[in-house]
């Protein structure tokens, strides 16, 4: 499960911006400050490590974790082996690192979604994966990394297996509140369990992703968006 970064601005994310925010003080007195050899390490220390990150999240993507050659991704981003290992302990932190990186565009996209409260709530969650569903087909319906790592992993490691459990878990208890929004306003009836229907609409979703990138087309999950939203949460 993925959305777009495209209209997320992650600018107070990364190191280089809060220092060049800092420095913006010193031209008040019309002076040009000079970044120090601290701060400039440390930007392209980021540098370094973003690139391993987002070349690596594609490349696990689409070769899965146990093809993903760790010398492969050094020739992707040209970066020496010492700089792996510097920033990573080994390839099981390195794919959980991705992991983490993946979830925070995930929560953005969330905050962007369900925190629209110009859109009425169930709305405002269909939007979420109806822009989920774009990002699948940019990257050619390679679906969901989560779902991806889950299926290849969670029979071989508890580590990664209590890891995207989880982070499955926050995404489905986001869903919840914003499903129990809809249950005030009577959208949805009376009776309804917001958490359990959002935890059905994130394996319906995962399901559907799987089926999608088989087929390599968006119908399974367009399909499962129509059933959820027409059946579901109908009265």
């Amino acid at each position: 499960m993925r959305v777009s970064k495209d209209n997320v601005d992650v600018r107070m994310q990364i190191p280089g911006a809060v220092i060049r925010q800092r420095t913006d003080f010193g031209d008040v007195s019309g002076l040009r400050p000079t970044p120090s050899r601290d701060s400039t390490t440390m930007q392209l220390a980021y540098s370094t490590k973003q690139r391993l990150l987002d070349v690596g999240m594609a490349m696990l993507l689409r070769h899965g974790y146990h093809d993903l050659g760790i010398q492969a991704l050094l020739a992707a981003t040209r970066i020496p082996k010492g700089s792996f290992y510097h920033h990573f302990k080994d390839k099981e932190d390195f794919a959980l690192q991705v992991i983490d990186q993946y979830m925070r565009h995930v929560h953005a996209g969330l905050d962007d979604c369900l925190g629209d409260k110009s859109r009425p709530p169930l709305e405002r969650v269909r939007r979420f994966f109806e822009l989920t569903q774009q990002s699948y087909r940019r990257e050619g319906y390679m679906g969901c990394l989560l779902g991806g790592l889950g299926q290849e992993l969670s029979g071989v490691s508890e580590v990664f297996r209590r890891k995207v459990d989880g982070c499955f878990s926050k995404i489905a208890k986001r869903i919840a509140v914003c499903l129990k929004e809809a249950r005030n306003r009577g959208d949805i009836p009376a009776e309804s369990n917001p958490r359990r229907m959002a935890s059905l609409l994130v394996d319906c979703w995962e399901g559907a992703a799987l089926r999608s990138r088989l087929r390599g087309n968006a119908a399974p999950l367009t399909t499962m968006l129509d059933f959820y939203f027409q059946s579901a949460v109908s009265r």
